[in-house]
């Protein structure tokens, strides 16, 4: 829509050219009437109007208006904080615990590997000790002792036990707890030469003879054999001084 000002200097425009054509003026005056009836009309024109006022605003404050994070994401981070140290917690008992098994299954471990070794070790076979510690540092003098007292069956018993803990300990032969005094003697010659296996096969016949046929052996074989026994059968190391404790 065109302002009353344009609409006036069109009509005027309109009634002048209409003058000069030699058209009557007629529509141009009726025009002007019209638009002099609008401006009246025209609160701006008559005194009421409306103004408008631009005002500049703090482009800081709106950039800290619009930055401005809400409350409850300052709560939330609060609690994701607190959140976090406990957390923290939790896996710092997560790692002790983990750490505290492992170590009981690593002790787990090693004992069984000690009793599967032990287990290769017999302590005892068929009842009769063969633990280093149970028996003297020099075996064969401690036997010669025995033989000399007429202690016969002791002597036996103390070579035939000494002779099985060097087997089993010395040089690792799979003797078990209940292996017979045929199966060590086989076992024995897998590893002992010639000479030292028939040695012991003729200390396990004397055993033999002494416990279950009931016979006596001769002292002079006893005593043979208790010469006998370093060769074959002696210590890695010594320890101890020669004594007759754990004779029998």
């Amino acid at each position: 829509m065109r302002s009353p000002r344009e609409l006036i200097a069109f009509a005027l425009l309109a009634a002048a050219m209409a003058a000069k054509a030699g058209e009557p003026v007629a529509a141009p005056v009726e025009q002007v009437t019209r638009v002099v009836g609008e401006m009246k009309a025209d609160p701006a024109l008559n005194g009421h109007h409306t103004e408008h006022e631009l005002r500049w605003k703090d482009l800081g404050t709106r950039e800290r208006e619009r930055n401005a994070a809400p409350p409850w994401l300052f709560r939330f981070a609060r609690w994701l904080a607190e959140a976090g140290r406990g957390v923290v917690w939790v896996a710092a008992a997560l790692l002790v615990a983990l750490i505290a098994v492992f170590a009981w299954r690593w002790a787990a471990v090693r004992a069984d590997a000690l009793r599967a070794r032990s287990g290769l070790r017999p302590g005892f076979v068929n009842e009769l000790d063969i633990r280093p510690e149970s028996l003297p540092a020099d075996i064969a003098a401690a036997a010669r002792v025995l033989c000399q007292r007429g202690e016969l069956r002791a002597a036996l018993s103390l070579l035939y036990r000494g002779a099985l803990s060097r087997l089993v300990h010395d040089r690792l032969v799979p003797i078990r707890g209940s292996s017979t005094e045929g199966e060590c003697v086989r076992l024995a010659a897998r590893v002992l030469p010639a000479a030292g296996a028939a040695y012991f096969e003729r200390l396990v016949a004397a055993w033999q003879s002494e416990v279950y046929a009931g016979r006596a052996t001769d002292a002079a074989a006893v005593g043979a054999l208790c010469g006998g026994f370093d060769a074959h059968f002696a210590p890695a190391r010594i320890d101890a001084p020669a004594t007759a404790e754990g004779a029998a």
